[in-house]
């Protein structure tokens, strides 16, 4: 439809996409308070999971575009997942930490809950995880 130019497709992402993350926390918030509570407690892998082996359906954006938020970061790289100061600090500014923050609260050894993340973090640079290179 043209409504969108190509120059804008970051900025939508960063604005609209995170907004409307917040607009979703925000309207079902007592929802997701429970739910994360229920996972805490309990222990319980979300709904439609692939276990181990793969994202939620709809968690895979985030880790996609919180990538990409990171490609120029002068300091952060695809190790720093494993810095529990870099993701206490900085948890509430790039996408990706905030994921993988959740998943380190939830789940205890992340290696074992979470491999393919965990070789991720091994990739040199945030273009390569972005791209999936």
């Amino acid at each position: 439809m043209g409504v969108v130019k190509e120059e804008n497709h970051q900025t939508v992402v960063y604005r609209v996409f995170v907004k409307y993350l917040e607009l979703m926390r925000k309207c079902f918030c007592q929802y997701l308070e429970l739910m994360r509570k229920l996972q805490l407690v309990y222990c319980l892998e979300p709904a439609e999971s692939h276990g181990v082996w793969g994202l939620d359906d709809y968690h895979f954006l985030l880790f996609i575009f919180g990538s990409s938020q990171l490609i120029d970061h002068k300091y952060m790289k695809p190790k720093s997942i494993h810095n529990h100061d870099i993701l206490d600090n900085f948890s509430n500014e790039f996408m990706y930490l905030s994921c993988i923050a959740f998943i380190k609260k939830v789940k205890e050894l992340f290696a074992e809950h979470s491999p393919l993340l965990d070789d991720i973090s091994g990739v040199p640079n945030w273009n390569k995880v972005n791209c999936g290179c």
